[in-house]
């Protein structure tokens, strides 16, 4: 099969590979999309220890089960595999499992790839009505979902009195915003630096998009979710979450600096840090884009498999407005 190959820093190849072959409990899923996430683009960039070359990135998919009793269900993946047998998996904490794996970091090669081999438990079925490159939205959406059920569960039980601020138009950013409103929370604004690509949010997604800079002084919300993860991310969000109110950090773009741990002691802050989502978060995701909580999803831009190399380098030199690109194989294509 062909797979798009992370071969050394900043350095991607299509190459012919052995296909996988699935075990008992298992389904071969042919990929028709897979999601460009910020994880991938740290490997790519020689940043991340755990991704080491040779290695096929890539964890937000979806595709087709082919073979076995579910053969030609359109699923998405859930790419967390876990024991199911820890006390974090007994207790619904699935995300949080000591043995917890990955598709894209060794043992499991990544979804940029024609197929992938997944637990049959990780598969959702994907309805008709929602595209397939909709339904690879599922993961990086779930990532928000999951940390702003946190942030609610921690300081605002009544979403609607709660004023909420994303950092970050990327998907994850993007994806806690639209998380929120999901979820009940009714004013909402994203910080994005990027002007093509706040130009880009407000057309597709109709929410209050604003320049870092353009926060005044006595702006506070109730829950901020940092979806980057960067020393001054972290520092408007530990200046700009009102006393008493939650933090949610999902990003992980430097792993030091900016927190404003005095005020946040003052305040009584709540800073939670968050890692994907368990299982169930997941499900609820995607059955929220199925019923079109999301809303239409049509911030996405497509490229194919065998271009993964511009496209990383376009996403690296900040030319792309839209938060999240698909890479289609080329028997997803059309015609």
């Amino acid at each position: 099969m062909k797979a798009l190959v992370y071969t050394g820093v900043q350095t991607l190849e299509q190459q012919d590979v052995a296909r996988p072959e699935p075990r008992q409990g298992e389904s071969l899923i042919r990929i028709m999309a897979s999601g460009i996430c910020g994880s991938d683009m740290h490997a790519y960039l020689g940043h991340d220890a755990r991704r080491p070359a040779p290695l096929i990135l890539g964890h937000e998919a979806a595709g087709i089960v082919v073979g076995g009793v579910r053969d030609g269900r359109r699923v998405t993946v859930n790419p967390l595999v876990t024991c199911g047998q820890c006390s974090n998996c007994q207790s619904g904490h699935t995300n949080l499992c000591a043995d917890r794996q990955i598709i894209s970091m060794p043992p499991r090669p990544g979804a940029f790839a024609e197929y992938v081999v997944m637990p049959d438990s990780n598969l959702v079925t994907v309805p008709g009505s929602v595209t397939l490159e909709q339904a690879a939205l599922a993961e990086p959406l779930a990532c928000g979902w999951h940390g702003v059920r946190l942030g609610l569960a921690a300081g605002a039980p009544d979403a609607r009195a709660v004023r909420g601020l994303a950092i970050g138009g990327g998907a994850i950013g993007l994806g806690a915003a639209l998380s929120m409103k999901a979820q009940g929370i009714r004013d909402v604004t994203i910080v994005e630096p990027n002007e093509t690509r706040r130009a880009f949010l407000v057309e597709k997604c109709g929410f209050p998009v604003i320049a870092p800079d353009a926060l005044s002084e006595d702006d506070s919300f109730d829950l901020v979710v940092d979806g980057v993860g960067f020393a001054a991310t972290r520092a408007t969000a530990s200046a700009r979450t009102r006393p008493g109110g939650v933090i949610v950090h999902i990003g992980l773009g430097e792993d030091t600096g900016g927190l404003d741990i005095r005020r946040m002691t003052l305040q009584e802050i709540t800073f939670i840090g968050t890692y994907t989502y368990t299982a169930e978060d997941f499900r609820q995701t995607a059955a929220a884009i199925f019923d079109g909580r999301f809303g239409a999803l049509d911030w996405i831009t497509t490229r194919a498999l065998a271009d993964g190399q511009a496209a990383f380098h376009e996403i690296r030199a900040g030319q792309v407005a839209a938060p999240k690109t698909i890479l289609v194989p080329s028997h997803a294509a059309p015609g």
